[in-house]
């Protein structure tokens, strides 16, 4: 399976964005899907991971009630709905799909076998 995240860019504080992932080779439906993100001079870390039917979602602690994760199977792409972004959200964003049961919730990167290759977002103060 291979994925390609695009909508990336450069937006103020107190702005949104939003990430689109598209998934192509095998069905979208057939996977946990996620989002990660790696800062500068930093790991890459967990953002948000939703199951294959949609039905539940997770987010980390610094993005909860900002990020939305959503996806549609049907266009087999997942999302990354991004609000009241700050500086400290700036990094490449990967989205990625999980190699467990697709019900279930994938937190780490080694729950994830496929990856993209990132897009950029950048917050400016």
């Amino acid at each position: 399976v291979q994925l390609q995240a695009s909508g990336g860019g450069l937006v103020q504080a107190g702005g949104s964005l939003r990430l689109s992932c598209a998934v192509s080779g095998r069905t979208a439906g057939g996977y946990a899907l996620g989002w990660f993100r790696q800062a500068p001079g930093k790991e890459r870390e967990f953002v948000a991971c939703i199951i294959r039917n949609g039905s539940r979602t997770v987010h980390a602690d610094s993005v909860k009630g900002r990020f939305i994760i959503s996806r549609n199977n049907a266009k087999n792409a997942v999302y990354l709905q991004m609000n009241s972004l700050k500086p400290e959200d700036t990094a490449v964003y990967y989205c990625a799909a999980s190699r467990l049961d697709p019900d279930i919730l994938a937190y780490t990167e080694d729950e994830y076998g496929y990856w993209g290759q990132g897009t950029l977002v950048t917050v400016s103060s």
